[in-house]
């Protein structure tokens, strides 16, 4: 039985996390923290979990919290973690960050992104990068998680064999990007509001979102030499989902047969990037509640650029998906273990 507490588990992604591990037999969850709802029940606040969870929210006591469980989910804002992290927790833990706090391995690069000091650069080297696609060898091994963000997942997953088997000029990539509004978290602000998103479609943090340098720091290893991209998001009015649309230029000439091989050799084995049939487009309805992320391509011969393309739910294999998977790697289980979710359709 493995021991999990969550810190941030009345946020989305927390949220999901709950229920994602609620459906196992061999996970305990001895931790609702929430530094918000301290001694609420926890199903007072997700209704859903009425007489499925008796348990109240406790605080954000990772200390005391480390020496309960076997492994501790963060799923908190930016800073949290790395303003509290200590060798004495991971001596006792596995910890698995859904922030930012270690993604990116340059400390500057960081604090100018995100604004903010970064408290504990010495753990930065250590945290795993838990991309489990590209990084499942580091993951067994590791004692802090970094999960990736949910735009830099479904990007990255989307364009990386064409980087990696050197099909397209990394310089020339320009992604479009689309999210649902849970992806801007649970708290009140103007733009979530109803009104404000219904019916409505817009760009945001254009040139300067945060996932930007965590998108180039991975492409960067895959290409072998920094890498530069265009990114833009966009918010759309639906609860779940991002679509990437990317384009890049060809290097050389290429036909279908070869490029859908470099997605096979990377993907022909793994269980949650599906790669599909020729000219069907990734949407988002055909990953929603799951964690698979859908991934196709278009060559343009016209313009000699390529089309990427994927979907995913940003809230499973974003962040609560991911991190079970995770999980899993780290403790030796079957990877899709616990995360066999067919998409819900409607």
């Amino acid at each position: 039985m493995i021991k999990a507490g969550i810190i941030g588990s009345t946020g989305y992604a927390g949220g999901e996390l709950v229920r994602l591990l609620l459906q196992r037999d061999d996970v305990e969850i001895l931790w609702y923290g929430s530094k918000s709802y301290i001694d609420q029940k926890y199903a007072s606040i997700y209704q859903n979990m009425f007489e499925i969870v008796d348990d109240s929210c406790l605080d954000d006591n990772i200390e005391a919290l480390a020496e309960k469980v076997d492994v501790i989910f963060t799923a908190t804002p930016q800073g949290f973690l790395a303003s509290l992290m200590k060798e004495d927790i991971l001596s006792k833990t596995k910890v698995i960050d859904l922030s930012a706090d270690y993604r990116i391995k340059d400390v500057d690069i960081y604090e100018a992104w995100y604004k903010m000091e970064h408290k504990t650069p010495q753990f930065i080297n250590e945290a795993v990068y838990g991309l489990p696609e590209i990084n499942r060898e580091e993951i067994k091994k590791a004692r802090l998680i970094a999960n990736p963000g949910c735009y830099p997942t479904c990007s990255f997953l989307s364009i990386y064999p064409l980087v990696k088997e050197g099909l397209i000029d990394p310089s020339t990539i320009i992604i479009d990007a689309k999210s649902g509004t849970s992806g801007a978290g649970r708290g009140a602000k103007v733009d979530s509001l109803y009104c404000e998103v219904n019916e409505n479609i817009k760009a945001y943090g254009v040139g300067v979102h945060r996932h930007t340098p965590e998108i180039e720091e991975q492409l960067s290893y895959a290409a072998g030499k920094p890498v530069t991209i265009s990114f833009t998001p966009h918010l759309v009015p639906m609860n779940r989902g991002i679509l990437i649309t990317a384009y890049g230029t060809l290097a050389k000439t290429a036909s279908y047969e070869e490029v859908k091989a470099a997605y096979d050799k990377y993907y022909k084995n793994e269980y949650f990037v599906r790669v599909l049939e020729k000219d069907v487009v990734p949407q988002t309805k055909w990953v929603e509640g799951s964690n698979f992320v859908d991934v196709n391509f278009k060559i343009d011969p016209r313009t000699n650029r390529i089309i990427m393309m994927g979907a995913m739910d940003n809230l499973v294999k974003g962040a609560a998906g991911q991190a079970v998977q995770n999980m899993n790697i780290m403790f030796g289980l079957p990877e899709n273990k616990g995360l066999k979710l067919i998409p819900m359709f409607p």
